[in-house]
């Protein structure tokens, strides 16, 4: 992919660059300066603050060679990122007078750059991670920081391109062309072909779906560019920036599309417990199961756009080649792996308080599993949020026969759409009577797919323990109390032989080993293929 440069301002943004470099150029105090440079900008840091301006560059996917450009993608680039980092993106400066000797606010204007609230890039997440300083409750709000985000955005409009299955077909294959240009090694390009043969397939059995998901209103403006790079930690919340502000088509994508880019950094990086517990949470916040059909194919679509990236920058002057080089492979070998489909269905017993809940995150991230739970999903049939109060006695309201009915029934739907795009599911439910389980168990059969159930146990001192503390907290979806309890006890019926065959009795949510003997009985039900490959990430 050639680079098209206006060679007249390039080089004076050079010049520029050298000049910002002494620290009385700026209008505030600023001893010492820093440039970061990155394959489309320059970041200067000066004091307190940081400054990018945009080189004058066509990479194809973006275009910065006039000065007018530039200065409608800063004001662009505020505009957007205001709306995750307002504390971060502060305005637009204009820089005049020479390029060797700048003045901040002077006519004519030179040059505008974004100017920003410094912060340390000590705390950005990639960072952070690779220190080992990202929690799981990091994770967990910044699931839901990204869940009320993609919901309060403003949807496509019907007659856009934004979103289409044209535009995604086009901006994925895109790519392949690309790297095709900027490999020059055999070896790399034949893995090129054969990743694009593969998403072309994975494409066309997708398209209706991305149809329809568009008429749904799931394409949206969003950030756009969600790796673990261009998120901070700012107190004790991480704050995604540096949102895409040069082409509308790139953030104007399917929520589905933006959730997967920050997954895929996630398994990039070793840690599919964390890419799993995120996709979870945000799944359980938007209840956008039905996305995952296509979550795969957008998978595999982010990894290849950082294999791009990786490859534009090696061939860059400056740039560490050989890195960069393995980075590209790195990511083209998690583009194939994020093709694999990988199925079994597990599904939970026992009694509130037994730890179903905790054993089903908890193997959801080791596994990289999908996990629905009957307490969230109830209560979004009744259009409640998981916190919720219903304020329902036992056997009323939302806790009728027939609500428990349409409850495992929704997650009998949800089951089969997500196994049918290619995922384990954990199915977090109590599963105390035997007509509840047979329903699953004959999915699993019709589908063709390995099952299990995870009986949990605990002693009746345990459960009455965990439900008075889980309630104290008032921050769980259940509204079990002791009275449900007791009433549960009384009609639960036990595992019948043909069920205990393919059961697993764990003790307490946190069982290891207990998950070990389950995944040993679905493995062998596997024909000898490894079930989940991605227990300790890619």
């Amino acid at each position: 992919m050639p680079v098209r440069t206006n060679q007249i301002d390039y080089s004076a943004q050079q010049t520029l660059i050298a000049a910002l470099r002494d620290g009385h150029c700026f209008p505030h105090a600023a001893k010492t300066v820093r440039v970061i440079e990155t394959h489309i900008s320059w970041v200067l840091l000066a004091g307190r603050y940081a400054y990018k301006i945009k080189k004058a560059l066509d990479l194809g996917f973006l275009d910065y060679t006039t000065l007018d450009a530039r200065r409608f993608c800063c004001d662009e680039e505020v505009r957007l990122n205001r709306r995750l980092a307002p504390k971060i993106y502060l305005d637009v400066v204009a820089i005049g007078g020479s390029p060797e000797q700048p003045e901040f606010d002077a006519q004519p204007v030179l040059e505008y750059a974004v100017c920003m609230r410094r912060f340390a890039t000590a705390n950005q997440m990639d960072r952070l991670l690779a220190r080992g300083k990202i929690t799981p409750q990091h994770i967990d709000k910044l699931a839901a920081l990204l869940a009320a985000f993609h919901s309060d955005l403003p949807r496509a409009e019907a007659g856009s391109k934004f979103g289409s299955a044209a535009t995604i077909r086009d901006e994925s294959m895109q790519n392949f062309t690309q790297l095709q240009m900027l490999l020059t090694d055999q070896a790399g390009r034949d893995a090129v072909a054969g990743l694009e043969q593969i998403a072309a397939q994975e494409f066309t059995a997708c398209a209706n779906i991305f149809t329809q998901r568009r008429a749904q209103g799931f394409v949206r403006e969003c950030h756009g560019d969600l790796h673990l790079g261009n998120i901070v930690l700012i107190g004790d919340e991480l704050v995604p920036f540096d949102g895409i502000e040069f082409s509308p088509a790139l953030r104007w994508i399917d929520v589905m599309d933006e959730a997967a880019f920050l997954v895929m950094d996630l398994l990039h990086r070793q840690r599919a417990d964390l890419a799993y517990r995120f996709l979870n949470a945000w799944l359980e916040a938007t209840g956008d199961y039905a996305g995952v059909a296509v979550l795969r194919f957008y998978l595999a679509y982010r990894a290849t756009v950082r294999a791009k990236v990786a490859a534009i920058r090696a061939s860059q002057a400056g740039r560490a080649r050989k890195h960069e080089l393995a980075a590209c492979r790195d990511y083209l070998t998690l583009a194939y792996t994020c093709f694999t489909r990988r199925r079994a269905l597990i599904i939970t017993h026992g009694l509130p308080g037994s730890g179903k809940s905790m054993f089903a995150r908890s193997a959801a991230e080791h596994w990289g599993a999908i996990r629905i739970r009957s307490d969230v999903e109830r209560k979004r049939l009744f259009g409640m949020r998981p916190l919720d109060s219903s304020r329902s006695a036992t056997g009323e309201g939302i806790y009728t026969a027939d609500a428990t009915r349409r409850t495992y029934a929704r997650l009998l739907e949800l089951a089969r759409g997500l196994l049918d795009a290619g995922f384990p599911v954990i199915v977090d439910a109590a599963f105390l009577r035997q007509d509840e389980r047979e329903q699953f168990r004959a999915l699993a059969r019709d589908m063709d797919v390995p099952f299990a159930i995870a009986s949990m146990r605990a002693d009746a001192a345990m459960l009455r323990a965990r439900i008075v503390q889980r309630r104290d907290k008032a921050h769980d979806a259940s509204e079990a109390d002791l009275d449900v309890l007791q009433a549960l006890q009384v009609v639960q019926q036990p595992l019948l032989a043909q069920e205990s065959a393919c059961a697993v009795e764990l003790n307490g949510g946190e069982d290891a080993a207990g998950r070990g003997r389950l995944e040993q009985l679905l493995a062998g039900r596997t024909s000898g293929s490894q079930l989940f490959p991605r227990v300790s990430g890619i």
